[in-house]
């Protein structure tokens, strides 16, 4: 007889336990909201009961193309109805999803579908050219469904063995899915973007993507029937997960193949758009647009900033548009984001500038998520709450992934001493919040002395001139490394000389922390908006 009196006989097979699977919040959603809208693209309208009818009929057709647990479904699109409905159609038959970057090269394109070993790609005939070359590329051609959507700006050719809505009309609108046997199985597998070698596949799981998309209702405070604009690729970490939040809420999809101010600012008047996420370059770009397209709106709008740490004056710029903004921090390997800058309703009182202070921080853990700490990577012991001691984010929790496709070495060293290695440096504050310093990557270390390319990156973009701006280190026979600026003026300024803004800098900051050095021109970017400091590295020692 079992000495432990809650030892009561029942094992997770039973009727007390069901996996966690983000599939759940359609069916729910479906049955109990079936004539609530769910997706608006253009002149295409979908109710949820729709919505699921159209997601089984995918996954029918591809399960009788042979699909089935673990094989890998590739989608190349931007964000339209196709790639929100793969989000559901392919883990329906256990398989796992591939939401491939839009804006990646042939090559790339090629890597991930051979070493994710695609057995179908989905993709957009706009993007015919880029996915036509790559898959000239492959050994093994997986089976090729074309969407032709009529929003396109002009179709490239025919690539595949059908079209979508073809495809879609062979399967069952009626078709027997199931939830995944074991909640750890793998979900999705993103590929990051990496500045040197070979990308690396992250493999999220049913469980993460379940616990993240009920995190971002909890985190953003979102009700029931959000209007929710596609602001954010879907490609990137699965939209922060947002497919599966918005169904969750019963909200409506509005999609978006290009993020043009103009129509980011029609489509919210046109349609009461409440909730919107993107990284900062999508904010910097709404706040330098011109007032006149906002005009209208008058309905509160909630955003949602993450993807590189935000400079302060972007969050001053939206709140003084009048959008309520929240700061998220994460990365791919944590399903997007895993903390927030979470507000605290006394912080209302303080001036706009000091809101965006605080607002401009990583923050602190989800609530899903269990830790996140800032610790010295060797010992993990976690650095002093002084604001100024600097160590690496950790993370540790369900909402992180299961590990790297195919890379063990990688995944051993992203995961030792059980937490998850950023990579990403900070401080803690001595109420417990975190902000990111710099990559440990990006450090500048000068005299002997650190300086974060931040710091100085947030001193620079609240000059009223400056549009976009990264610092990095510049090799310098004295100090071993200086601080060189790369900025991007506004288009309607007037001249502004590299001394000019080195003394804007000499007046805010230490002065060994200011660029010794500033380049004008476009700055570089990768395939996911962030700024290519890489390249900009390279071009500052050949200066």
């Amino acid at each position: 007889m079992s000495t432990n009196p809650y030892a009561l006989g029942l094992d997770k097979n039973q009727a007390n336990y069901v996996p966690l699977s983000p599939l759940s919040f359609l069916r729910r959603t479906a049955a109990v909201y079936p004539q609530r809208l769910a997706v608006v693209h253009g002149e295409h309208r979908a109710t949820w009961a729709e919505t699921y009818r159209r997601c089984r009929r995918l996954a029918s057709a591809l399960a009788r193309h042979g699909v089935g647990r673990q094989d890998t479904v590739a989608v190349m699109a931007p964000n339209v109805p196709a790639m929100m409905e793969a989000h559901f159609a392919v883990p329906m038959l256990g398989a796992v999803l591939n939401a491939l970057n839009t804006r990646l090269d042939p090559a790339a394109i090629a890597f991930m579908l051979e070493h994710g070993e695609a057995k179908v790609l989905i993709t957009d005939r706009e993007l015919s050219d880029i996915v036509g070359r790559a898959l000239q590329m492959v050994g093994r051609r997986p089976l090729v469904i074309d969407i032709d959507d009529p929003l396109a700006g002009g179709s490239g050719e025919l690539l595949g063995e059908a079209g979508y809505e073809d495809f879609l009309a062979s399967g069952d609108p009626d078709f027997e899915w199931r939830l995944p046997d074991d909640e750890w199985d793998a979900i999705a597998l993103n590929y990051t973007s990496g500045t040197t070698g070979n990308p690396k596949g992250v493999v999220l799981h049913h469980r993460g993507a379940y616990l993240n998309a009920v995190n971002n209702v909890v985190t953003w405070a979102m009700p029931h029937f959000p209007v929710y604009l596609w602001t954010l690729p879907m490609f990137h970490c699965n939209g922060w997960c947002f497919p599966w939040t918005v169904a969750l809420v019963a909200g409506t999809n509005v999609c978006l193949r290009r993020v043009e101010a103009a129509a980011v600012f029609d489509l919210i008047r046109r349609h009461g758009v409440t909730h919107f996420c993107g990284a900062p370059v999508v904010h910097n770009m709404l706040i330098n647009a011109p007032a006149a397209l906002r005009a209208g709106i008058e309905h509160r709008v909630h955003g949602m900033i993450a993807g590189a740490a935000p400079p302060q004056p972007v969050i001053e710029g939206m709140e003084a548009m009048g959008f309520d903004l929240t700061h998220v921090y994460g990365l791919t390997e944590v399903y997007g984001p895993a903390s927030v800058c979470a507000k605290h309703p006394e912080w209302d009182a303080l001036s706009l500038q000091e809101r965006a202070v605080r607002n401009g921080r990583q923050g602190v853990n989800y609530e899903l998520q269990e830790a996140m700490i800032v610790a010295d990577p060797h010992t993990l012991q976690q650095v002093p709450a002084d604001g100024q001691t600097m160590g690496e984010i950790l993370f540790r929790g369900n909402i992180t992934m299961k590990g790297y496709l195919k890379n063990p070495n990688a995944t051993e060293e992203a995961f030792r001493g059980g937490w998850y290695h950023t990579g990403d440096l900070a401080v803690v504050y001595p109420d417990g919040y975190v902000k990111i310093r710099d990559r440990s990557k990006d450090i500048i270390i000068s005299g002997g002395e650190n300086i974060s390319t931040l710091e100085i990156e947030d001193v620079l973009y609240s000059h009223p001139d400056v549009l976009e701006v990264a610092v990095v280190a510049r090799p310098d026979e004295k100090w071993g490394e200086t601080p060189c600026a790369f900025v991007t003026l506004k288009s309607d300024t007037g001249p502004v000389s590299a001394a000019e803004l080195i003394a804007y800098c000499r007046e805010r900051l230490a002065h060994y922390k200011c660029p010794k050095t500033v380049v004008f021109g476009p700055l570089p970017k990768t395939s996911t908006g962030k700024i290519q400091k890489n390249v900009l590295r390279e071009q500052a020692k050949e200066l």
